[in-house]
């Protein structure tokens, strides 16, 4: 049955993760730095943020405030997932190819004279 293997699960965790911390996300954006940034430029409320325009209201408050958790998520997803997923092959590759990556240079080079004396 496709719902017994691991990316369907995979998939839905990510989603439920996901949903939550957009959710975190928005709060932090509606009750922390919107109100840091309102006592800066004297705006109590971004969400009532609006410029008239032939007799209309243009509402942008509320996108200022959508447009800042867009890019606290955006940071979280890169910094916590693309650039570790981005460098495992590399460091998978570094453990492949140096067996003695761990070893300090003085032991290697007591390897070295220890190597050089038995000749």
């Amino acid at each position: 049955m496709f719902l017994m293997r691991g990316n369907v699960v995979d998939l839905a965790v990510g989603v439920v993760i996901g949903a939550a911390f957009g959710t975190v996300v928005n709060s932090l954006v509606k009750d922390v730095i919107t109100p840091t940034i309102s006592a800066v430029v004297k705006v109590p409320d971004f969400s009532s943020i609006a410029f008239a325009l032939n007799g209309s209201q243009l509402m942008y408050g509320n996108f200022l405030n959508a447009l800042i958790s867009f890019v606290i998520i955006a940071a979280a997803i890169y910094f916590f997932v693309v650039v570790p997923v981005n460098k495992m092959p590399q460091l998978r590759k570094g453990e492949e190819q140096s067996p003695s990556a761990g070893i300090s240079e003085d032991t290697k080079l007591l390897r070295e004279i220890r190597d050089s004396l038995k000749k």
